[in-house]
């Protein structure tokens, strides 16, 4: 009788984990990451897990990640900026859902502080290249929660009341992830004025499929 196909595959996954687990060769862990880093830029601590799972000699999975640090193929704070960058530009979040999904991603508690202040405006130097205050720019996240509505706009613009479409505004900006005060303020705002906005489609470029 023949095997069925989920075995063969099974049995194929096991011989080439057991096939990693005895490499020798830097070269080929070094191409394994590269490969891994085709689709989108990765974390630090992304690139190890998916190493160590693939049953890469350990020795070998921290020279690959040393060489790719030094080519500058992984770097935890552009990461992170880009992370944020295409948020704000194609999945509007807030703050805390922001530095939950870097946080997952294993970046540093203080280097997330740091990619979020940067976004907040905090600590920008002037334009003039001279030592002077930070230029700081709140509302980041007030924008952002504009954005996703804005996005929304057609759904939430269909709901008559002024109340319930408050609610409704206000449930989604909480699911993802801004503070009650944001949601609060701007689904008000929202609520209030209704939206003729048909922008109702997003995408999300560094999304995991």
């Amino acid at each position: 009788m023949a095997r069925p196909i989920g075995s063969h595959r099974l049995e194929a996954r096991r011989r080439r984990l057991e096939r990693h687990a005895e490499v020798e060769d830097p070269a080929l862990v070094l191409n394994a990451a590269a490969r891994f880093l085709e689709l989108r830029s990765r974390s630090l601590d992304e690139m190890r897990r998916h190493l160590a799972a693939a049953r890469y000699p350990a020795d070998l999975i921290e020279r690959a990640i040393g060489r790719l640090l030094e080519l500058g193929m992984l770097d935890d704070r552009a990461f992170g900026r880009a992370w944020v960058e295409s948020r704000d530009r194609a999945r509007p979040r807030g703050e805390q859902a922001l530095r939950r999904e870097l946080s997952l991603k294993g970046l540093d508690r203080d280097l997330i502080a740091e990619i979020l202040a940067e976004r907040a405006g905090e600590g920008q130097p002037d334009d003039d290249g001279l030592d002077s205050e930070p230029v700081v720019e709140p509302g980041a996240d007030r924008r952002a929660a504009e954005k996703l509505l804005a996005r929304r706009g057609a759904a939430l613009g269909r709901i008559a009341d002024p109340r319930a479409r408050r609610q409704r505004a206000y449930a989604l900006l909480a699911r993802n992830g801004f503070s009650p005060e944001i949601c609060r303020e701007v689904s008000t705002r929202f609520g209030a004025a209704g939206t003729s906005d048909d922008e109702n489609t997003d995408s999300d470029s560094m999304d995991e499929p």
